[in-house]
């Protein structure tokens, strides 16, 4: 084990398990609320499922991109590399953005809440950020002051064909 700072915060511990595998830093307990609210380290709450919520901005217009989750392992890469790393529950898996696609976000700033339990990156998406060939994921806007059936209402068109970019590779 050796010490791996984090920008800002107390120095964590990382553990390398193998030559073949990613540093994982392991984070500290999350302490009282007074310490996740005002203190300097990054103790951050996984859900039951070992999970943290992650908002994805466009750095430069603001945008929300996606939402997405991140498993310890991913966030620690994420924090490492300063590219998007994610967990994805479907699969049950890690993946890096773009790794499919080519379309990778590079993290221009992270932050946490207040009480460490949901992350917000700010990026500088190359691409898309939705697997249906959009900027966004939230592509479609809820009318309000209606009743019964809703229709969505599309915003934003594909800037590239899903089936093209997710095609499987011989």
């Amino acid at each position: 084990m050796r010490e791996f700072p984090v920008a800002g915060a107390a120095p964590v511990l990382a553990l390398k398990r193998s030559s073949k595998m990613a540093e994982n830093v392991l984070f500290a307990p999350p302490g009282a609320p007074s310490e996740l609210e005002e203190g300097a380290a990054l103790t951050p709450k996984f859900g039951p499922d070992g999970l943290i919520s992650c908002v994805v901005t466009d750095a430069a217009s603001g945008t929300v991109l996606m939402v997405a989750h991140m498993n310890a392992e991913a966030l620690t890469k994420t924090i490492a590399t300063g590219e998007a790393w994610y967990f994805s529950r479907s699969r049950g898996a890690l993946w890096r953005k773009g790794e499919s696609s080519g379309h990778f976000q590079r993290v221009v700033e992270m932050r946490i809440d207040c009480d460490q339990d949901a992350v917000w990156i700010k990026v500088e998406q190359t691409g898309g950020a939705c697997h249906t060939g959009r900027r966004s994921c939230f592509y479609r806007a809820v009318p309000l002051g209606k009743s019964g059936t809703v229709a969505l209402e599309f915003r934003d068109e594909r800037l590239f064909d899903p089936a093209e970019v997710y095609r499987k590779r011989d």
